[in-house]
């Protein structure tokens, strides 16, 4: 029996979940959602009925992406990839919560301004734009000593925060491709052109009852 993973194909948190399961090679039933028409089987689960969710083996629901991605360190079978994503020692693993909030709880704040502007009058685009930046900057300066955000190896940090900063740049990809943020476009591109970012973003019709299973990753 598979877990089931209600996700939506653009959602950065689904994507982030998406990816974790994809490079660490741990199964499940896709069911892709679409947002304003959620399945009754997802709004029966009852509570929130945001996307990633996770349903494992023995029925235990998993609501947030987060909670999704150390679910999928604890089944992988690459144990060796896992501890370079989630290293063991604690004040790794306090960085790597620190950019993580950051980016949930403040970059996002703007970033959703940004994208919807017209939405949010009281200021500009630009803006929103310039108060996204400062994590832009911050994100710059860190990868200018090193390939990722914790070293030289990916960790959670890169992979929980690549799909917003993904978002930012397609706001304006003009602007972004033009602007000074050169490790960070470098840093991007890389999840972007990867096999693993094409395996997740695969699409995928909305799921209903009774239709053929779709595994991910396949």
């Amino acid at each position: 029996m598979f877990p089931i993973l209600y996700s939506f194909r653009r959602c950065p948190y689904a994507i982030r979940a998406r990816y974790c399961l994809a490079i660490l090679g741990v199964r499940v039933k896709l069911r892709e959602v679409v947002l304003k028409a959620k399945p009754n089987a997802l709004l029966s689960l009852g509570g929130s009925s945001t996307v990633p969710q996770l349903l494992t083996q023995n029925g235990e629901r998993l609501p947030q992406s987060l909670d999704v991605i150390f679910w999928s360190l604890a089944q992988t079978e690459n144990h060796s990839l896992a501890a370079s994503l989630w290293p063991l020692q604690k004040t790794a693993q306090q960085k790597i919560v620190s950019w993580l909030n950051y980016n949930d709880r403040f970059f996002k704040y703007w970033l959703d301004r940004y994208k919807y502007a017209d939405r949010h009058p009281d200021f500009s685009e630009q803006y929103y734009r310039m108060r996204g930046e400062v994590f832009l900057a911050r994100l710059e300066a860190r990868l200018s000593a090193r390939a990722f955000i914790m070293g030289d190896q990916m960790s959670l940090a890169d992979i929980c925060l690549f799909p917003f900063i993904r978002q930012f740049a397609a706001v304006d990809s003009d602007w972004f491709n033009a602007s000074k943020y050169e490790k960070v476009k470098g840093w991007l591109s890389g999840f972007l052109m990867s096999e693993s970012f094409s395996e997740v973003m695969k699409k995928y019709p909305a799921w209903e009852e009774g239709q053929e299973v779709v595994y991910f990753p396949r």
